[in-house]
């Protein structure tokens, strides 16, 4: 099913107007824990769809920030894996719907989900409390987010969870082609323009994250699939991680390919990786850890 119909979404093959809608369309076959609710609104100026399983109440929050190049992807595509994520946290899931590239290029999508993050903290939510999340170009975005909110001097999040994150633009690790027939998810012969379209010859750090001192972060936890292209920026970032002495997890799954975690509720690695970040999501927003920005 991710070689025949959700991978073809992601490249170029289609008109972008018409990926974008097919991929939103793909968020409607998959199943939703029972009682999960849906609703719209705004965060920050941002449209964003609060996703709640039942029962989960918090205190915590979760921001989530989906996958798909900086180009295609929405909350839509995404339900399954915010319903899902919602019950193993126990906290509503919000999911903006940031501005995609090419039209809006960087750094509106790191401009829309610090302005959902700050929505959120205005809304009476401590820091400590909000969890931050993504996958993809989505992961990438967390990372910028956080690194932009260090650089400001704000409050930084209680934990971060990067789902196969595209960490480095300039796609230098050996796996993209490496691993080009394993990943059943992902073509990487479009992503270099993808990059280009987002960065838009843009040089910014927060482009960077692979390159940025992750001493003194938010408790952080990685998920990746052995197989997939983009394992490297993982396994890069987890070593880069743990030698600035900052506190890490990293699943790196066996025969999984990438974003695999987008199908919880129909395969059995992805319940696991989902309910294994949801615990840690739980554990680290309710611990107090040194997360402001200015210390």
């Amino acid at each position: 099913m991710t070689r025949g119909v959700v991978a073809p979404l992601l490249g170029p093959r289609l008109p972008l107007p018409v990926r974008r809608r097919l991929l939103a369309a793909t968020g409607l076959v998959l199943p939703l824990p029972r009682g999960t609710r849906r609703s719209r609104s705004t965060l920050g100026g941002v449209p964003t769809v609060r996703v709640t399983a039942a029962a989960a109440i918090g205190p915590q929050q979760v921001l989530y920030l989906h996958g798909g190049g900086y180009s295609v992807g929405s909350p839509a595509s995404h339900l399954a894996l915010l319903a899902n994520l919602s019950r193993a946290t126990g906290a509503p899931v919000h999911a903006p719907d940031y501005r995609l590239a090419p039209e809006h290029p960087f750094p509106a999508a790191v401009d829309d989900a610090v302005a959902a993050y700050r929505a959120l903290r205005a809304a009476g939510h401590e820091a400590q409390r909000i969890a931050v999340a993504g996958d993809s170009a989505g992961g990438g975005l967390a990372m910028s987010l956080v690194l932009r909110l260090r650089g400001l001097g704000e409050e930084l999040p209680g934990s971060v969870g990067l789902i196969s994150p595209w960490l480095d633009l300039d796609l230098r690790s050996p796996a993209v082609w490496a691993n080009a027939t394993t990943d059943a998810m992902l073509d990487p012969s479009w992503l270099g323009q993808a990059a280009e379209d987002y960065r838009a010859g843009s040089t910014a750090p927060e482009l960077r994250p692979l390159e940025a001192d992750l001493a003194g972060l938010p408790p952080l936890h990685v998920v990746a699939g052995a197989d997939e292209v983009l394992v490297g920026d993982s396994d890069a970032f987890v070593e880069q991680a743990k030698a600035a002495g900052a506190e890490i997890t990293y699943r790196r799954e066996r025969g999984m390919w990438h974003a695999y975690l987008v199908f919880a509720g129909l395969l059995a690695e992805a319940d696991v990786a989902v309910a294994e970040l949801g615990a840690a999501f739980r554990a680290d927003c309710a611990v107090p850890h040194r997360t402001s920005g200015s210390r």
